[in-house]
């Protein structure tokens, strides 16, 4: 891929366009060695090395983070009050990085950080039914009804009833656990379907996403970058639910 040289830089944070322009007039900006003062110089993305203010800077098309999003953290991508999960990821190059749909700000577990935005359109379309798998601990006892309720689909106050969902009973007493897989993302929805049956969410935290699965050894607030393999998989899963041969 070629780019300008100004947007090289700033798609990699470095800066705004207009003060990238005016360090590349300084001679601040080297292009395989050689100083260029031409913001408008073509730079190929695969071949190209570019150093500036004394930094080589390799260019990243597109990041990808897997986050195991800690409780009382925002899953936005700035917000005036509190953190946000882009708050937590300080090796970013991209400054075009999103959260793929979000979490409440109690909730816990799997997020995906990316700025690939055909593959998150793909991930969280309606269409593609990709299950979302979640570990819960319930107020109250979780029984053979509820997962028989679940799998009818329930009245969260939409017009429809949610689709079939998977629910499993851990362990079941004053305080139930669960794990439940969802192929919807509405708003509140696991908090809402054990609303509907009597029940309260105490705890929350998504274990997985489509095949992306967290990671056992991130603690809460850390993340990774995904693997190759998990990219692909990813990508294939979310053009096949759609439909889509590209």
């Amino acid at each position: 891929m070629k780019l300008r040289l100004d947007k090289y830089l700033a798609d990699m944070g470095l800066g705004t366009r207009s003060q990238i322009k005016k360090d590349i007039s300084k001679g601040q900006v080297l292009v395989n060695g050689t100083v260029s003062k031409d913001a408008g110089t073509r730079i190929d993305t695969e071949k190209d090395q570019v150093s500036y203010l004394g930094q080589t800077v390799t260019y990243a098309e597109y990041e990808y983070y897997m986050l195991n999003k800690p409780a009382g953290v925002v899953s936005a991508t700035e917000d005036r009050h509190d953190r946000t999960v882009l708050d937590l990821i300080d090796t970013k190059q991209r400054k075009d990085l999103f959260p793929v749909g979000r979490l409440d700000k109690d909730t816990e577990g799997l997020l995906l950080i990316t700025n690939d935005g055909a593959l998150a359109h793909r991930l969280l379309s309606p269409k593609s039914h990709v299950d979302k798998v979640y570990f819960a601990r319930i107020e109250g006892k979780v029984t053979a009804e509820d997962v028989f309720l679940f799998q009818k689909g329930v009245d969260i106050g939409e017009q429809a009833l949610t689709l079939p969902a998977r629910l499993e009973i851990l362990s079941s007493d004053t305080v139930s656990e669960i794990r439940l897989t969802i192929c919807e993302g509405k708003f509140h929805q696991v908090k809402r379907m054990f609303e509907s049956v009597g029940k309260k969410v105490l705890y929350l935290k998504r274990l997985s996403m489509g095949t992306l699965i967290l990671d056992d050894l991130l603690p809460p607030g850390a993340y990774r970058t995904l693997t190759a393999g998990e990219i692909r998989s990813l990508q294939t899963i979310s053009k096949k639910e759609t439909g889509d041969k590209e």
